[in-house]
């Protein structure tokens, strides 16, 4: 390697920019190169060369100017992009939350408030349509694109157990869910590790009366299933054809008796029976599926030309209707002027048995994906909104709407006295504490694989063949192998709750 030349001139002694260059010494060796003629260029002559400064270099800028591009793609997907999809985006402090039934009007408040208490922490709500939504929300979380929270209903946990983690015990123990939430939360939500999802409503089945009818006809309402049978002929009316006019109860069919699915599983689980094994020794889940199929095909309550039993009660044409506390608003709407109340399900005389009058629930609970990277950060929030005051104020929000006079029944055993007086809700509220569940639920959109959908095809092929004077035949081992093929494919035999003889 040359040494440097000692003759290299200093820096101070280099041209700067406007100033005509001066001759260097030559290197040694070199031949000298004789310095440009600063004298005047002569007319046609090239104009005299100048120094000209030193250009950026193109490979660079190009570079620069293509990791900004990247910059502003990447800020755009996680901007705008993955928000549209409902991903989390793999971040601890933002998660996304993914709603079915509620506006974002509704919880936004409460997300406000929880923001400004935690600050770094940001939470999105993004309301989803029903049709799908269970495949729709299992595709998601599979790819790893799927929200941090997520609603689910109350008999999803078989389906989603591999996609759910279990909520810290510094966050929300095994016993505090316990104490919080009624006994059917614990029954369905709550696993060996700790809970899979906390609900923030409760809802079942309850039994509407149309007051107008029962006036008219001087009848009380019925307690137990005998009863109401009576009462349910008494109360229909037919044309000389033969044709209802008036249905006393809106029950024996499946395919125009809305949520038949509970009411089936509510008269086998009052009978002893258990709707996970129809084909039991004592022929107890026989006997409730006949007993349901004499209300049309015995007595002629109801049949198979009425409409669907939600908008016949609510047209004033049906004294007695089973649903949940949200077809209350429903009826409300389709017909504001409808006198009627709600009141506890009739039961099934037990003898000298202790067992306790009950109904079915039927519930939405939120969960944590096990692959969200902020699940710890989700089920604190989650504890923040199943506490006393959120519950409240999530309550008092959904009446700000004018079409929908009462919000969702408490989940909380310390709630409840809140709405026992409620002219609609105290009728779920009563049972509450008792209710049982299970995995024969209709309305889930849990589409075609589902666990509840499956089921309910299978009961309704049941019902379909089922005479309703005899018990047992053909039907029911068909039904109970059908049962049995679906709850085998999430690990679920026999795993019904079954109340104590």
């Amino acid at each position: 390697m040359d040494p440097i030349n000692p003759t290299t001139p200093s820096p101070a002694s280099m041209p700067q920019e406007g100033e005509i260059p001066v001759s260097l010494p030559p290197v040694a060796g070199q031949t000298p190169v004789p310095p440009i003629e600063t004298t005047s260029t002569p007319s046609g002559g090239l104009p005299p060369v100048t120094p000209s400064p030193r250009k950026f270099p193109k490979k660079i800028l190009f570079i620069l100017m293509g990791i900004l591009a990247l910059a502003l793609v990447v800020f755009a997907v996680v901007k705008f992009v993955l928000p549209s999809l409902g991903g989390s985006g793999g971040s601890k402090n933002n998660l996304v939350w993914w709603g079915l039934w509620e506006d974002a009007t509704l919880v936004q408040p409460l997300i406000d408030e929880y923001q400004t208490n935690n600050p770094g922490i940001t939470i999105e709500y993004v309301k989803n349509d029903k049709q799908d939504y269970r495949e729709r929300l299992m595709s998601a979380l599979a790819r790893g694109e799927g929200p941090d929270l997520f609603r689910i209903h109350s008999s999803w946990v078989p389906m989603f157990k591999g996609e759910l983690s279990t909520a810290p015990a510094s966050v929300m123990s095994s016993e505090e869910f316990s104490n919080t939430f009624y006994p059917v939360a614990s029954a369905d939500l709550l696993g060996p590790e700790g809970p899979y999802a906390i609900p923030l409503m409760y809802d079942g089945l309850a039994m509407f009366i149309n007051e107008d009818i029962f006036t008219t006809y001087g009848k009380t309402v019925p307690t137990e299933w005998n009863e109401l049978r009576q009462t349910a002929r008494a109360l229909t009316i037919k044309d000389e054809r033969g044709v209802i006019t008036q249905s006393g109860a809106s029950l024996g069919t499946t395919a125009n008796v809305d949520h038949w699915p509970e009411i089936v599983a509510l008269l086998m689980l009052q009978n002893l029976g258990n709707p996970n094994t129809p084909e039991d020794a004592n022929h107890r889940g026989a006997e409730a599926l006949s007993f349901y199929k004499q209300f049309a095909e015995t007595d002629g309550i109801w049949d198979d030309t009425q409409p669907e039993s939600t908008v016949a009660f609510a047209a004033g044409r049906v004294g007695i209707y089973f649903g949940p506390s949200w077809r209350a608003l429903e009826i409300m709407e389709r017909n504001p002027s409808l006198r009627f109340r709600v009141e506890a399900v009739p039961q099934i005389p037990q003898g000298d048995s202790d067992t306790p009058d009950f109904t079915y629930a039927s519930y939405w609970a939120e969960a944590v994906s096990d692959k969200s990277a902020g699940s710890t950060e989700a089920w604190k929030f989650l504890k923040f909104l199943s506490e006393k005051e959120s519950l409240a104020k999530l309550y008092e929000n959904a009446t700000k709407n004018p079409a929908r006079p009462f919000g969702e029944p408490y989940p909380r055993v310390d709630m409840r006295e809140l709405l026992l007086a409620h002219p609609v809700l105290g009728g779920f509220m009563r049972l509450a504490p008792t209710a049982k569940s299970g995995f024969l639920h209709s309305r889930t959109f849990d589409g075609v694989s589902g666990i509840n959908t499956s089921l309910s095809q299978y009961y309704a092929d049941a019902l379909a063949e089922i005479d309703p004077e005899r018990s047992g035949g053909n039907s029911l081992v068909t039904l109970a192998a059908g049962v049995n093929q679906v709850l085998a494919r999430y690990g679920l035999q026999r795993a019904a709750p079954v109340p104590a003889k």
